[in-house]
C-alpha cells in the first residue's frame, strides 16, 4: 500500500498525474491551493460540488484535473529556491 504524499505527483515528462476526486491520496493542502480561486470565479458553484460531480461526469472530471494541474504547478513553484 502506498502512503499519501505531501507533494504533487509528477510524471517523468513533467505531466501531472491524475488524482481521483475525493480520494485520500490527494493532499488537502494541494486542493486548498485552488479551492478559493475556483469558488471566487464560479459564483454559482463550489469546489466541493465539482469534486462530487467529477466522479460521474467526464466534463467535470476534466475540469477538476485542470484545476489540480494548476494546484500542482503552484505547489512546485512554492518549492523553488
Amino acid at each position: 500500500m502506498t502512503q499519501p504524499s505531501d507533494h504533487p505527483r509528477l510524471a517523468s515528462d513533467g505531466a501531472v498525474l491524475v488524482h481521483e476526486p475525493g480520494k485520500p491520496d490527494v493532499p488537502m493542502d494541494l486542493e486548498a491551493l485552488v479551492r478559493d480561486d475556483y469558488d471566487r470565479l464560479r459564483i454559482d458553484d463550489s469546489f466541493e460540488d465539482l469534486k462530487h460531480r467529477a466522479r460521474f461526469s467526464k466534463e467535470d472530471r476534466g475540469l477538476y484535473e485542470d484545476w489540480m494541474s494548476l494546484a500542482a504547478q503552484r505547489a512546485a513553484d512554492r518549492q523553488l529556491p
